[in-house]
């Protein structure tokens, strides 16, 4: 609702407040909830196996942003900023903190991106390999000589998501998750895992010119649902045979050449994803789509197009954290008054920390 609609209802029922307070009131006790709404994205990092990510634009202070989303059966949070780089996604998974760590992890990342050896090499010879602010991270780079280069990839952009990432799994933020996602560049990180909606509405996108164009893609797109069918039973029957069973069926599938170029080009590009697709057969744990992703990234949309967007820095604090808590506090079977009621102070029933609801046993 908007701040003016809140005040229409309380009026109507004989409250007499300003917009002025109805926002004082909405933003009050927000590091309460902005630290548990913190510790719910850490400990649901850990504990949730798979991590569903998604991004939808946003608005805030009259500029075009994007509201980043992270989930599973078990939370949900949101983070908006005026990008939504891989950079980006990285602070957000590192919980907003600013440490780089160059280490082992930092190091694969590098060499995965094709970064210079000489630039790799300067980093992980360099004495001091971890810094607590972006100021001294930059100072590091420009010592080293990274700031000065003008090559592709860009070396100080690789340099820093290395750095983040490796800050990330020194601190164990991710455990064994598997992020799963609908192939958005920015989240090709860690473990990954593909949506298969998202890779059938490639294919269902496709605007055949003939008859046997089309039937060529009316082929493929039931032979794609056949094989979602038999994953959706992989998982709840899983087996190293069947397993095996299915990435030959997978290969016949994406190894098909239809005669339609396009679309075999198509296949062929699904086909080079085959290990983030088939991520199940190791995880079986991990959903075949992002559907929990698109339903929860719903409610900022729907906040959006009702609210337009927030204007203060506290304001698009407190649209993050509470449509976040509110939606944690559904997943894990809590009402979401009884847990406002309980972080204000009002009698009712106790409600713990979510935290402790999502990961019961933290490591």
């Amino acid at each position: 609702m908007t701040c003016e609609r809140i005040v229409a209802v309380l009026t109507a029922a004989g409250v007499a407040i300003s917009k002025r307070q109805v926002v004082r009131l909405l933003t009050a006790k927000l590091d309460l909830f902005r630290a548990e709404d913190e510790a719910v994205l850490t400990a649901g990092l850990r504990a949730s196996g798979y991590v569903s990510v998604d991004d939808t634009g946003a608005r805030h202070a009259g500029k075009a942003c994007y509201t980043t989303q992270f989930g599973s059966d078990r939370f949900t949070v949101f983070r908006t900023g005026p990008s939504k780089s891989r950079l980006a996604f990285l602070r957000n998974l590192l919980g907003g903190t600013a440490r780089y760590a160059v280490n082992a992890a930092a190091e694969a990342y590098m060499r995965a991106a094709n970064l210079a050896h000489g630039v790799i090499d300067a980093l992980i010879d360099a004495d001091v390999r971890e810094f607590g602010s972006e100021a001294a991270w930059i100072a590091h780079l420009a010592a080293v000589g990274v700031t000065v280069l003008r090559v592709t990839p860009n070396p100080v952009r690789v340099a820093t998501e290395a750095a983040l990432w490796g800050a990330i799994r020194a601190e164990d933020r991710l455990g064994n998750s598997v992020i799963l996602s609908d192939d958005a560049g920015q989240f090709h990180v860690g473990d990954h895992a593909l949506c298969w909606v998202h890779a059938e509405r490639l294919v269902y996108k496709l605007v055949p010119a003939n008859d046997r164009q089309r039937n060529a893609i009316e082929v493929t797109r039931r032979m794609i649902w056949w094989l979602y069918r038999q994953l959706k039973a992989f998982k709840l029957d899983p087996g190293p045979e069947r397993a095996a069973e299915l990435r030959a069926r997978f290969d016949r599938i994406f190894k098909r050449r239809t005669g339609y170029a396009t679309l075999d080009r198509l296949l062929k590009r699904l086909h080079a994803n085959k290990d983030e697709l088939l991520r199940v057969l190791e995880r079986p744990e991990v959903p075949l789509n992002t559907n929990e992703s698109e339903n929860d990234v719903r409610v900022c949309v729907t906040k959006r197009k009702v609210s337009g967007g927030t204007v203060s820095e506290k304001g698009r604090i407190a649209r993050d954290v509470m449509l976040g808590l509110a939606k944690t506090c559904a997943k894990l079977k809590v009402s979401f008054f009884h847990y406002l009621g309980a972080r204000l102070g009002i009698a009712g029933p106790h409600i713990p920390p979510l935290p402790s609801l999502i990961d019961p046993a933290p490591s």
